[in-house]
């Protein structure tokens, strides 16, 4: 098969209180990934928070350059990388997505994220994190050979993997405030998003675990 056509995956420098922390750990600069379906990178798809001021209310996002380059900041720094799909399996991929979309079963794989450094990766039902997400999209495109379990991809993993697809690393502009995304949420709302996603993943690793 013919591989005329493409996905782009981004990595961003969050800049976000967490993201300025995991460099501060890490040494390594990008914090966030996503990935595109056209090269006007406009739609960023990933799994991520839903508002700027709630990092507990998150799930699938189609996210936007306001939502990087947020308040004072004008640009956020990426790094893009443009991997080549064959026609069936962009529509295999796209299928994936809006599966995802529609199903409002899925949620953020938190504990996955936070315990990567020591766990690797953890599986849970229908949860993603955007690392395992991008991951997942690379393993259905079958352009990059995984040599591990797609969640078990951390970003500068992500990265080296792709070296030889390497479009450009760059700044984007954000074009307006995003005024929804930027609203701000109280304590109670926060308490009450964190106490349901801690539920939810607990519940699944304790009684879907036969479902993965």
């Amino acid at each position: 098969m013919e591989n005329n056509e493409y996905i782009y995956i981004v990595l961003i420098k969050a800049l976000t209180g967490l993201g300025k922390f995991s460099r501060k750990i890490t040494k390594y600069e990008y914090t966030h990934i996503a990935v595109s379906f056209d090269d006007n990178l406009d739609d960023f798809i990933t799994f991520s928070r839903k508002n700027h001021y709630s990092p507990f209310d998150a799930g699938f996002m189609h996210e936007k350059k306001e939502h990087y380059a947020f308040g004072r900041n004008t640009k956020v720094k990426v790094k893009i990388f443009k991997i080549p799909v064959s026609k069936e399996d962009k529509i295999k991929i796209n299928e994936y997505v809006q599966k995802i979309e529609n199903d409002k079963e899925y949620i953020f794989n938190l504990y996955s994220m936070i315990t990567m450094p020591i766990l690797h990766g953890i599986k849970i039902y229908k949860a993603h994190n955007c690392m395992s997400f991008v991951s997942k999209i690379l393993e259905l495109s079958n352009s990059i050979k995984l040599e591990k379990r797609y969640y078990k991809y951390n970003i500068k993993e992500i990265d080296k993997l792709l070296e030889n697809y390497l479009l450009k690393e760059c700044y984007l502009n954000k074009k307006q405030e995003d005024k929804s995304y930027m609203t701000k949420k109280g304590i109670i709302f926060n308490i009450k998003m964190f106490f349901k996603l801690n539920g939810q993943l607990i519940y699944r690793i304790i009684f879907k675990r036969r479902k993965l």
